[in-house]
């Protein structure tokens, strides 16, 4: 392999490409620490500096992609400690590394105590999905854990003033930093818990670096988070900032304005939502009125008045009485006939027509009799049935002092029972109709007034 090393030509783009794939293969990314020197930052975004410690320095380059997220101010002698990738620069045969993150020096223990509570409380449980609870979609009430000097508090208020001005703001205050602050902050919790006036809780703070965030990564108030009856929203730095409290809140914001939007309802999204409930409900009520509109139409020609309904049965028996008298008249042509007959055969035999004229007159008589006694009972059944028909009709009730009462929706009322207090009735008298309201209902008298 050295020999055909030696006997091959290359050109130099070659060989910085295979040092620096070489480099790749045998180093994986790292932490290194030391202090920045020469930083630049070009217009592009990109920050170009040298890492060096005592005995030795090295070129770096972080991309505007990752130096974007770096949240403090950084600057020429300052210690840091870099987790990168090392490469060469190809087209200038330099060694460099790649800056993935950067972090202040002495951040590393911190973040190592972070990982280590963050891996026993979530052992534990403290974080799993099944305890977070769902927000209230239109809480009564919010409440806000933070410094009254924070802007974080200042931004939370300015977006639920925007968002639901309707909604009341409890302010828990607490420190956000410095020694102390976590247990107040933890205290604070408590204190909402214990008083019970509302309904969602906001733990907030704006962004700063690990040792600004630290308050949030106690154990103590992940506890009192993760126990709280009132569901929390964490929000608490920028995006990229996570704290110990992002885990145990039921849900975690990227900024604190995001946290006001999450546990607050947007007031023209409701207005519109109103809007189109009420467009909605008017015309569902229009599409009732209209369908009950034309079921009265319908029920109004199946119904029929009480004087259409006598005229009917008086014309019936009217056909009824024309129809007895028919019959009647042909059972008197009848008998007449026969009558007749018996008297020709009678003529024809010549038998002793005195018997037979007294028997004649004798059967005559009885049949006129009878035939008069038919007619009384069927007049007397005529007269009843006439008599029952007049005792039918409404009007000639009426007239007697009586009355008929309804209900606004033209039911007959028949009993106290149907009628609720201060209900609207109808009232048809001889002369004309009453329209009352029920008081009370009355005993039931035994005797009817004379």
């Amino acid at each position: 392999m050295q020999n055909e090393y030696i006997s091959k030509v290359i050109p130099v783009s070659l060989l910085n490409q295979q040092v620096g794939d070489l480099l790749n293969q045998t180093f994986p990314p790292l932490w290194v620490s030391g202090e920045i020197s020469n930083l630049t930052r070009a217009a592009s975004g990109h920050w170009y500096f040298v890492l060096k410690d005592a005995a030795a320095q090295v070129r770096c380059v972080m991309f505007r992609h990752k130096a974007q997220y770096v949240d403090w101010q950084v600057a020429n002698g300052e210690q840091v400690e870099l987790f990168a990738s090392v490469g060469f620069y190809v087209p200038r045969g330099e060694f460099q590394l790649t800056i993935e993150t950067m972090r202040r020096a002495g951040r590393g223990s911190l973040f190592e105590a972070f990982e280590q509570l963050k891996a026993k409380l979530a052992a534990e449980g403290l974080f799993a999905s099944t305890r977070k609870r769902p927000l209230p979609t239109h809480p009564a009430a919010i409440g806000v854990i933070s410094s009254p000097q924070a802007a974080a508090l200042r931004d939370i208020l300015i977006a639920l003033r925007r968002r639901a001005p309707h909604i009341p703001v409890i302010i828990y205050p607490a420190p956000v930093q410095g020694d102390g602050a976590a247990a107040k902050l933890t205290q604070a919790v408590r204190t909402a818990n214990a008083r019970a006036e509302v309904d969602v809780l906001i733990v907030a703070r704006g962004g700063g670096s690990i040792e600004d965030l630290w308050s949030f990564n106690d154990e103590a108030l992940a506890r009192a988070i993760a126990g709280s009856d009132i569901p929390v929203v964490s929000g608490v730095g920028h995006e990229t900032d996570f704290t110990i409290a992002d885990f145990a809140a039921d849900v975690r914001a990227a900024t604190p304005t995001a946290a006001a939007e999450l546990v607050s309802p947007d007031g023209a999204v409701l207005r519109h939502r109103l809007l189109q409930a009420r467009e909605r409900l008017q015309r569902g009520q229009q599409r009732m009125m209209e369908q009950r509109m034309q079921q009265l139409d319908w029920l109004a020609r199946r119904l029929i008045h009480p004087g259409e309904r006598l005229a009917r049965q008086s014309e019936q028996l009217s056909q009824l009485e024309r129809r007895l008298q028919q019959a009647l008249e042909r059972r008197v042509n009848l008998a007449s006939h026969r009558v007749q007959q018996a008297r020709l055969r009678l003529k024809g035999t010549r038998p002793d027509l005195q018997p037979l004229q007294w028997r004649l007159a004798q059967t005559e008589a009885r049949l006129k009799q009878g035939l008069q006694t038919r007619m009384q009972t069927r007049q007397h059944q005529l007269d009843r049935l006439a008599n029952r028909l007049q005792g039918l009709d409404p009007t000639a009730v009426l007239a007697r002092g009586y009355s008929l009462v309804t209900n606004l929706q033209g039911e007959i009322i028949r009993s106290p029972a149907q009628v609720a207090p201060g209900e609207a009735l109808a009232v048809q008298l001889q002369g004309g109709k009453l329209e009352v309201n029920a008081k009370r209902a009355a005993p039931v008298q035994t005797e009817l007034p004379l």
